[in-house]
Parts: C-alpha cells; sequence; structure tokens
C-alpha cells in the first residue's frame, strides 16, 4: 500500500491503536494502546506535534526523542536498540530511514508496517517490521544486515552484533511490573514490583529460557490484577538466551514515560557479520488490554488458536508412564498398566524414559537411540500392539539433545559433544549437550527418531532438555566458537525436518518440566509440559500462570498418586483431580496398584473431560479477583456466556472466617443462569458448619440464579479446607 510520503501511518484492530510517525531520521511510535478510532488528517498531525517533548535544564539542545530504533545520536541515554562494533570501530549507530512499506489489510483490521533503514557509521542496513494481529497483538521483528561499501576498510573487518532490543515506549501511568521466576518444579512463580528509575532487566542466560524465565513481563497501572487495570505486556518468542527489560530515565522516553522491551542475547563473538550477511532477531510479542491480566491472556489465546497448525481434533486423555514405572520396563508390568488405563479412559500411552540401549537410571544411554534389546528383546512392538489394541494412541520419549558420556555415540563421536576443546565441565544430571548444529550429528538424530517413528507408528513425542547449557561452544579448527544460538536454530530445523517428514507426529516441548516455554518452540510443537510437579498446590499456581500466555489444551497437566513424587506432600484425590482437570489432561501413576474405588473416581474424572473438553479448549480463560491470597476461584467461559466451569480452590487456611460475595468473571450479566456443583471426584471438604444455600440447592440438582447476581453481585463461597477444590459449573437457562 501506499501512503503519503510521510503522512502519520495508524494500524487497527480488536480495541487497540498502534500509530507510528515516519519521520526522518527514525521513525517514532507515537501511541500503542487503547483504540483511539479513526483518525483523520487532523488527529494524526495533533499525536505527532504532541509528541515533542519540552527541552530540559543541561540537556541537548534539541527535544529528545525515542525513536524505533534508539541510538545515543538522539541523546537517548537509556538501552540502545543496536550495539556493536567492527573491529573496535562503528560503535555509535547512526540509522537514517530509507523506505517505508505499508500493508494494510482490505477490510481495515491490522496491517503492518516495515522500515528498512541505512547507517553509514556502523556499515549496516537494519529493517524493522510492526505487525497488529486481528488480536490486537503487535510483533515486532529486527533484522541487520551488513552493508560495507567498497573500498572501504571496514568492508574487510566483519562486524559484532552484541544486542538487538525490540522495545515499545509506555505512559506515565503504567507503574508496576509483574514478571517471573521460579526453579525447577516450582515455575513461573509471580514478582511484582514498583517501576523505578533505572532498569529493571532480566538475563536468560541458560541456552534455553529456564525454569526462572521472565516468561512474560507486564507493565500496568497501580494494583492491575486480573480483571482490573491497563496492561501493557511483552514476550520473547525464542527459545534461547534471551534478555527483557522494563526502564524509566528522570527525562523519560520522548514524550512517554518508560519503555518495554527485549529480545534474543547472543554470546560475545557469536553473531560476526560479513558484507552482506544478513541477522535476523526473534519476534517480539507486544500487547495491550484495559481488562487486566485476563485480556492480555485473552489476546494471545485467541491469536494461538488462528494458527494453521493448531491442535484441531480433541485433545487426547494421556498416561505418561514416568512416574508409574519409572526405568523398570517390564513388559508385563507394563500390559498390566496399559489395560488398567484403557479401563478408566485414556486415549494415549506415552512411554518415558528407559526404553533405549543401556538406559538403565539415568547415567547412561543418553544419545543410543536404538530399543534395548535386554529390555525389549522384540522391540516395541508387543507394547505398541497392546495399546492399539485398545484403540489408543503412542507414544515414546526422547532427550536428543543430551549425551551421557556412558554411551556409545560418546565413545564414537566426543567430538560430538557441546564444550571446550580444554576439557569439560561438571555434568548436570550426569549428561552434556549434543552439538545439534553439527551436520552428522543432525542427520543421525533425524534419521534415528525418524526410523523410531516409522518402526512403531509414534503418534507423539515427549520431547525433553534436562540441563543448562554452560560453556555451549563448539570447537573447529581456528578455536571454540559459542553456539547458543546455532544449537537453538538447529533445534527449530530439526523438529521441522522431522515433522515434514511425518506429517501428522505430535510434539511435546518438555525441558525438566517447565524450562522452555515461550512461543519460538510453540510454532512447532503441540503441547508444553508446564512442569515436572504433579504436585497439586504447586500445579494450580504453575498451570494458571502457563495460561497468561498459552490456551489450556497447550498445557499438559497429569494427576498422581497421593503422595507427590517430587514434594511428598500428600493430598486428596478429588483436590487432584480438580486441578489437573483445567488443561491438557493426563495421568502419571501406576494404576495397577489402584483400588476398585479410586479407578472408580479415575473413570468418572476421565469421562468428566471427555465432556468439558470442548469448552476448556475453545473458550475463555478467567480469574477473579480476590484479597484472600490462599484462595483461587478460576474458569473457562464460552466465548458467548452460554457455559462455564469454574473450580474455587483453597491452598492453605487465612484469617478470613468466610468469603463474602464473589462475582464470578466472564458471564453474561443480563442472562439468566442455572448453576450445580459437580461433586463425581468427591465432594470437597468444609471448614464450616453449613454451606451458603445457594450452594446447598445446587449440590443437588441446577439452580436458577440471574447472571446480574452471578456476575455483579456476587455469590458467597463455602469455606473449604486446606488442598480442597469445588467445581462449579453454570449454563445459560
Amino acid at each position: 500500500m501506499t501512503y503519503p510520503d510521510g503522512a502519520v501511518i495508524a494500524l487497527r484492530a480488536a480495541g487497540v491503536s498502534f500509530v507510528v510517525d515516519p519521520c526522518r531520521p527514525v521513525p517514532r511510535v507515537l501511541h500503542w494502546g487503547k483504540d483511539l478510532g479513526e483518525l483523520g488528517d487532523d488527529e494524526l498531525e495533533a499525536l505527532r506535534l504532541t509528541s515533542i517533548p519540552a527541552i530540559l535544564n543541561n540537556s541537548p539542545d534539541v527535544p529528545r526523542t525515542f525513536s524505533a530504533w534508539p541510538t545515543e545520536s538522539e541523546g537517548w541515554s537509556g538501552t540502545p536498540a543496536q550495539t556493536g562494533h567492527a573491529g573496535g570501530v562503528a560503535t555509535t549507530p547512526r540509522p537514517v530511514l530509507e523506505s517505508v512499506e505499508v500493508d494494510i489489510p482490505a477490510n481495515g483490521v491490522g496491517g503492518s508496517v516495515t522500515f528498512t533503514l541505512v547507517d553509514e557509521t556502523s556499515t549496516t542496513r537494519p529493517t524493522l517490521r510492526y505487525s497488529l494481529s486481528e488480536d490486537g497483538i503487535v510483533a515486532v521483528d529486527m533484522s541487520l544486515e551488513r552493508h560495507a561499501p567498497a573500498p572501504s576498510l571496514l568492508a574487510k573487518v566483519p562486524y559484532e552484533l552484541v544486542t538487538l532490543t525490540a522495545m515499545l515506549p509506555l505512559p506515565e501511568r503504567a507503574s508496576e511490573i509483574v514478571d517471573f521466576s521460579g526453579k525447577w518444579c516450582r515455575e513461573r512463580s509471580i514478582q511484582r514490583t514498583p517501576v523505578r528509575f533505572g532498569t529493571h532487566r532480566r538475563d536468560a542466560r541458560r541456552g534455553k529460557p529456564g525454569h526462572d524465565s521472565p516468561f512474560m513481563t507486564l507493565v500496568g497501572t497501580p494494583g492491575f490484577s486480573f480483571g482490573r487495570g491497563e496492561v501493557w505486556g511483552m514476550h520473547v518468542a525464542w527459545s534461547g538466551n534471551q534478555h527483557t527489560l522494563v526502564e524509566r530515565l528522570p527525562e523519560g522516553a520522548g514524550a512517554l514515560s518508560t519503555i518495554i522491551g527485549g529480545g534474543g542475547s547472543v554470546v560475545p563473538g557469536e553473531i560476526l557479520l560479513a558484507d552482506g550477511d544478513l541477522f535476523a532477531a526473534p519476534t517480539v510479542y507486544f500487547t495491550w488490554s484495559d481488562t487486566g491480566m485476563d485480556g492480555i491472556s485473552d489476546r494471545f489465546h485467541r491469536t494461538l488458536r488462528r494458527r494453521p497448525s493448531h491442535p484441531a481434533q480433541p485433545r487426547p486423555l494421556v498416561l505418561n508412564t514416568w512416574e508409574a514405572v519409572y526405568f523398570d520396563h517390564d513388559l508385563g508390568r507394563l500390559e498390566s498398566l496399559v489395560d488398567t488405563a484403557a479401563r478408566v479412559g485414556v486415549e494415549r500411552v506415552v512411554l518415558d524414559d528407559g526404553w533405549f540401549s543401556g538406559r538403565r537410571d539415568a547415567g547412561a544411554g543418553l544419545g543410543d537411540w536404538f530399543v534395548d534389546a535386554t529390555v525389549w528383546p522384540a522391540g516395541l512392538s508387543p507394547i505398541v500392539e497392546r495399546i492399539r489394541s485398545h484403540s489408543m494412541q503412542f507414544g515414546l520419549w526422547f532427550e536428543p539433545e543430551m549425551i551421557n558420556l556412558d554411551s556409545e555415540l560418546a565413545r564414537r563421536h566426543p567430538d560430538w559433544i557441546l564444550g571446550p576443546s580444554v576439557g569439560l565441565g561438571a555434568t548436570s544430571r550426569n549428561q552434556y549437550v549434543l552439538n545439534i548444529a553439527n551436520p552428522e550429528a543432525y542427520d543421525y538424530l533425524l534419521e534415528r527418531i525418524g526410523a523410531l517413528v516409522n518402526e512403531n507408528s509414534i503418534d507423539y513425542i515427549k520431547w525433553d532438555h534436562n540441563r543448562d547449557l554452560h560453556e555451549a561452544v563448539a570447537r573447529t579448527p581456528l578455536g571454540d566458537r559459542p553456539s547458543v544460538r546455532a544449537q537453538t536454530l538447529a533445534l527449530y530445523s530439526l523438529i521441522d525436518d522431522l515433522r515434514a517428514r511425518h506429517p501428522g507426529l505430535e510434539i511435546e516441548t518438555c525441558a525438566g518440566g517447565g524450562g522452555r516455554i515461550d512461543l519460538g518452540i510453540l510454532e512447532r510443537t503441540d503441547r508444553v509440559w508446564a512442569s515436572d510437579c504433579n504436585d497439586p498446590v504447586e500445579r494450580a499456581e504453575i498451570d494458571r500462570w502457563t495460561a497468561m500466555l498459552l490456551p489450556p489444551e497447550l498445557i499438559g497437566t497429569h494427576v498422581g498418586a497421593a503422595r507427590s513424587h517430587t514434594t511428598g506432600r500428600v493430598t486428596d484425590a478429588s483436590f487432584r483431580l480438580a486441578v489437573a482437570l483445567f488443561a491438557h489432561s493426563g495421568i502419571e501413576r501406576d494404576l495397577t496398584l489402584c483400588d476398585e474405588q479410586e479407578l472408580e473416581q479415575l473413570t468418572a474424572w476421565a469421562g468428566m473431560y471427555r465432556e468439558f473438553r470442548p469448552l476448556l479448549h475453545t473458550g475463555r480463560v478467567v480469574n477473579a479477583d480476590l484479597d484472600d491470597v490462599q484462595c483461587s476461584l478460576r474458569g473457562v467461559v464460552a466465548h458467548d456466556g452460554s457455559h462455564a466451569l469454574f473450580a474455587w480452590i483453597r491452598l492453605a487456611t487465612s484469617p478470613l472466617g468466610q468469603t463474602g460475595r464473589v462475582a464470578f468473571p466472564g458471564l453474561d450479566a443480563t442472562a439468566r443462569y442455572e448453576v450445580r456443583v459437580r461433586n463425581e471426584l468427591g465432594a470437597a471438604a468444609r471448614h464450616e458448619g453449613a454451606d451458603p444455600a445457594w450452594v446447598s440447592a445446587a449440590v443437588n440438582d441446577w439452580t436458577a440464579i440471574p447472571g446480574s447476581v452471578i456476575a455483579i453481585a456476587g455469590l458467597p463461597l463455602p469455606t473449604l479446607n486446606p488442598e480442597q477444590a469445588m467445581l462449579i459449573e453454570f449454563r445459560k437457562a
């Protein structure tokens, strides 16, 4: 589309406006947030006029701007968009706009703007593309091409790129930050901090986002919550090293106050651009909501569900064998497990770690992707046939990016290990990293995994990754070269090649649980394993925050045994089953040890999963705002408000004797509803003499309650004992 030269460009979609001024030398973002409506020339010029701030005392003698590619040449003293050098020079980029390309669909919803710049100082050609999706998400793509015209001496010196950071400005009212940290089995633990002067920066240097990944960075108005406040959010769609930041300088950012940004990170020396070389940075996604954090998640969920690759079939109920048998792969035991799984309603069985050569514990075998003939003398065919006899799908666990020294692969190809030539550092989980960017190692994995998929008609792969990438250097004739980015790109390519050769194959991304969850890996996988922890007390929070980015059908969560494998905590079956219902559900325990009552309860739960997955895997995720942090009320509501399922959860005791009226979010206040309490999994234990009257009625039958009472006035909720959950269903009358 041709825009008048120099005209301000406005993109609109789903209640969001994104307005950019294609001025020289570098364009500027004038507005990102609430829809400004249809803007005429006068309004657009007014935005441009009001984007020019005051000239402060003891400052540059021209107004400071915050451009789309901020540099020191503009008087910007914060984080620059680009850092790098060519042999110690060319360190002060001065990009100048060269061309603009605008693409707006005929329906006027969303669109993109692409700016091409030229920088004679750093001898590079930056390209910056903003795309606004129909769901109101801004995708920012940055690239840098080396462009050193001959006979420049710099043409002979590679340009070392250090960082590219995508950044957008925020207004002053965006004054609080929410992001995440965590550890193995406690991923996505929320942390909240005020926006202060300086830089709130998070770096992931683990070769993957990590269990302590910031995951998403949210900045909002004071006290923003699930359903309240204006929120600006960001996510880096990259499965390697990355960084995020929120930054505020005393002089602000042009006419605005603060910036939010992020991008992939590179190790020094990793990116050396010769003339003509191109570096493409990972996509960074930005989104805005004026309905709190649930509004942010709703935009991401809608966008992910529009993908052509998004799972179209009902998400099968899974049995994973890890916490059932661990490394004890006895055919008779596994056959009994499969038969029992079929009885309770399982639809997919995944054979976890322990099936391949030499793998009797975690210390050996990684890399030897051949079926262990001592354990499986007839191959995997007997167990696959048993699974197929029950019309269930078959899945298999791999950890392709890792290698044990005690393996035939390591003994034959020690040079395939990613690590320094002077000697390897410490193992982690008894393993090292396989250099899958090595073409021979890559081809070996592609052949071995593909052969096993063909031989066993594998439907599903659980793709694990159990250690950080430390000293991740590839050994070359010239010395050790940093290789985290190459490893990440090789991973993407390997999965893409595998799926191209095996259409229909589903892949779950797992990294010691939830250590690699991002939209880069989600472009090529079908589900995430949110955590290795199946303790429902932990998973209730882990899964809730994972759903900030991902819809429930992409989040794997399993019900385990009464005593948690990872925490040792003992919980009631009804609680474990209720928590595991609100995602892509599965079982991870030895079903052959269950008594008849437990099997009947699991069968009822499996039936409930099949009943509700059309709702849970298409509806809108909502969370009530509660002052009591030991409780949560979360649910999934059909987009037309006709049907909903909520879980009322208490994790621990609190001083509050009873909960007052709580409004159920997402329901239609103008409609009439019927409500019932679903007790098929077992009634939640109470810490009270009697339930609120409406609960007593809804336990026995559908009970009519107007939407205005449910969604506005609210319902009083029963006081549950710790580690209990109640399921509450609504339907329009």
